[in-house]
């Protein structure tokens, strides 16, 4: 094939920027020189020898066409030891590591895109040949690889490569190539190298892959081709130095070549013309160079007042260029012998843009003689390799949607949901579609994401609800410190669109909120503990004696007033003196016969184990009740109902244990504190009144504790009364005479 390179030998700069990218000036191994090619060749030859790929060609030959393909195409030897490297993994059994210790991180990364990018693009063509493969899921699979070329340039050129060599194999080996790998290489490869410029690639992708699809007709082709060819050949050169000549006579300095035709582009314009073989325009062709856009147009004057113009057959592509940037003007004419000849003119500018594709216009204007590797300040050439990148991503985000758009007809095919926007470091972003830049800020990093004050969309400053579109480039602006705004949750205000961006906010205030709640419970208990005098009791003991993992988690619950203070007061304050046996509450140990208790509670299945009544909640017969194992005082009976309990079973599952109340003894009365809210109005001779009441349900009542609280309409009093019950249900009727005392507006059990 014609090598791409260009008319001084300068590389193809799509080709120079992939291998730049990987090497930066000043920053280049050893190994990127022939002496790393050789041992990338010698490393991988044991171990490809002999071996076959799946689609039958011998492993190492097909490397070495790799090799050779970008070696055409001007790749530097880093690139084409890169073709060696990622087919020998396949052969090792850690390939990321042994590739990044013999090679560099650079070569191992490449590894890895291009092997999972192949397993992609092999799932897609056994997908098709089963008849599986929907154009839904065949774009996703594109985008698959978009992202993949997106991270590693180098990527593209190799999966190319591969392709083509694969192609020439079947050609050369007489083989019949798989329908579904000569529609892939129709229908994804040959565009992708279409719209990054890569000539040579396209043209040979597509003729080979028409070659197995439509063989009749490429055959037909071929022969009227080659039936005429000498004879086309010497035609077109004569015409060429003719033109040349001419040009340079009428003060328009100009260097013009024959151009190759290709089969089928030949076959495409006869089936959309509907023209047969001896009308198609271009089967002769001239390329005419110039100096600039003017002599462009002096030309075109030039060759049309010399030859006679077709007149329907002019297109105008440097006022109106194509959507990949190509630019020159076509004209038709016909000969000294009336056949039809098609002639294009463009500037050197031009001309490396449509040979090399959409990085030259760059190379072009920015690199000038010294080329890509002659800028000297690094900062400088970033800048500069930035821009060429996304220059080259943009065409792969068009190339992606050319693709996507063929199945926009069918509801499974439309792939509107998702844009690709650049890092002001040309790194692609995949976003939700009509993301933000706050989403975008979310996608890099969570903390930027926090911090974003401001963002630069193409370089000028825009809302931080604005939408962004396929392409742009976003610059993030963030402060030093601090958090989100709570209107970034405001859906009706635009600000973010991805839902994973808007947890990563909600999960910010959650945090904060829940700072402020342990801060606030911590307050509280520290001030318990000066009131109490125990200021010197560690903090994470007193939690640990609560039940509680850690002291956070205390003060949390205290904060949230969901863990009342009460019961670190009952763990601070010594017990009272125990009174008299024949007044100690009927709670005793389970006998060793394991058939109850003579009184008090039954732990189910263990025998002989301390319990003792929770204060918190003070159960009594016949409350439902559970016990919680504490650590050094037996088993807390709790009500099931008591929220302490329902926390400690909840965040401590293993320590809870099943209990029941036991039988109590015929010679003892059962006696079971239990705590009785009472609120009401101030008045004389009340507290006389409530406990006559007890008095007459003969209810010893062991403790009272009452609060006056002030009120717009007057002061109240609330009153804690503990009582002694043998039966918690006896208690209700109590509580019912209790309420009819006047002033008192509510009472129950706490």
């Amino acid at each position: 094939m014609r090598s791409q390179l260009g008319p001084d030998g300068a590389t193809a700069p799509i080709v120079s920027l992939a291998g730049e990218l990987a090497t930066p000036p000043g920053a280049r191994p050893a190994e990127d020189g022939a002496s790393g090619l050789a041992r990338a060749r010698a490393f991988a030859e044991p171990l490809l020898a002999g071996r076959a790929l799946d689609t039958g060609e011998d492993a190492f030959d097909h490397a070495e066409g790799m090799a050779a393909l970008l070696a055409g195409i001007g790749g530097a030897p880093s690139l084409q030891a890169a073709a060696y490297l990622v087919y020998a993994a396949d052969y090792l059994q850690r390939p990321e590591e042994v590739v990044e210790k013999a090679f560099g991180a650079s070569y191992a990364s490449l590894v890895t895109l291009t092997r999972k990018l192949v397993q992609v693009q092999r799932a897609a063509r056994e997908a098709q040949v089963m008849g599986t493969a929907r154009q839904a899921e065949q774009t996703e699979r594109v985008r698959k690889m978009l992202l993949a070329f997106s991270k590693d340039l180098r990527v593209v050129l190799l999966r190319l490569a591969s392709r083509l060599q694969t192609l020439r194999w079947y050609a050369a080996s007489k083989q019949g190539c798989p329908q579904a790998l000569a529609a892939e290489s129709a229908q994804v490869f040959a565009p992708l190298a279409n719209r990054l410029g890569i000539w040579q690639f396209k043209w040979e992708l597509e003729d080979l892959a028409f070659r197995f699809l439509q063989p009749e007709e490429y055959k037909r082709i071929a022969r009227l081709l080659a039936e005429k060819r000498v004879e086309r050949e010497a035609g077109v050169e004569v015409v060429r130095k003719q033109m040349g000549a001419d040009l340079q006579s009428h003060g328009v300095p100009a260097v013009v070549y024959g151009r190759p035709k290709h089969i089928y582009s030949i076959w495409k314009k006869m089936q959309g013309k509907q023209l047969p073989f001896d009308r198609v325009m271009d089967v002769r062709a001239l390329r005419v160079v110039v100096a600039d856009v003017p002599a462009c147009y002096a030309a075109l004057s030039r060759v049309q007042e010399r030859y006679r113009a077709v007149a329907a057959e002019y297109d105008d592509y440097i006022a109106k260029p194509k959507p990949n940037g190509y630019r020159s003007l076509h004209t038709v004419v016909l000969g000294d012998d009336d056949r039809p000849i098609e002639v294009q003119i463009r500037t050197q500018a031009m001309h490396e843009h449509a040979e090399y594709g959409v990085a030259a216009h760059w190379a072009y204007k920015e690199a000038g003689a010294k080329g890509y590797a002659g800028v000297a300040a690094a900062g400088e050439f970033e800048e500069r390799v930035a821009e060429a990148r996304k220059a080259v991503l943009r065409q792969l985000l068009a190339w992606e949607r050319d693709f996507a758009g063929h199945a926009e007809q069918s509801p499974e095919g439309r792939f509107d949901d998702r844009i690709y926007v650049f890092t002001p470091q040309a790194t692609v972003i995949e976003l939700t579609a009509g993301a933000t830049p706050v989403d975008f800020a979310y996608a890099l990093h969570t903390d930027l994401g926090h911090r974003c004050r401001g963002a630069r969309v193409d370089g000028v400053m825009v809302p931080l609800s604005t939408p962004l579109a396929n392409g742009q480039t976003v610059d993030i602006i963030a402060a030093k410190e601090g958090g989100p705004s709570l209107d970034w949750l405001n859906s009706e205000l635009g600000f973010l669109r991805s839902p994973r961006a808007r947890a990563k906010v909600r999960a910010w205030f959650n945090t904060q909120a829940q700072a402020g709640t342990i801060a606030r419970g911590r307050e509280l208990v520290e001030k318990l503990l000066q009131r109490e005098g125990r200021t010197s009791l560690k903090l994470a003991e007193l939690a640990d004696q609560l039940g509680f993992k850690d002291a956070d988690a205390l003060f949390e619950l205290v904060g949230k007033d969901e863990y009342s203070l009460r019961n670190i007061e009952q763990l601070l304050r010594p017990p009272p003196p125990p009174p008299p046996d024949n007044e100690m509450p009927v709670l005793r140990r389970p006998k060793a016969d394991g058939q109850g208790a003579r009184g008090g509670v039954l732990v189910v299945g263990v025998e002989s184990l301390l319990t003792n009544l929770a204060r918190c909640c003070r159960p009594a017969p016949p409350d439902a009740i559970g016990g919680f194992v504490t650590r050094g005082k037996g088993v807390a009976i709790h009500r099931l109902d008591c929220s302490n309990f329902r926390y400690m079973a909840q965040r401590m599952p293993e320590r809870e244990i099943a209990v029941a109340w036991g039988a109590t003894p015929k010679d003892r009365v059962a006696a079971y504190p239990v705590d009785v809210s009472i609120d009401s109005a101030e008045r004389p001779g009340l507290l006389r009144d409530i406990t006559e009441v007890f008095s007459k349900e003969k209810m010893n009542v062991t403790g009272v504790h009452s609060s006056s609280l002030k009120e717009a309409s007057g002061r109240s009093l609330r009153m804690v009364f503990t009582v002694e019950v043998s039966d918690a249900a006896r208690l209700q009727q109590v509580l019912r005479h209790v309420a009819a005392v006047s002033g008192v507006r509510q009472v129950r059990r706490k």
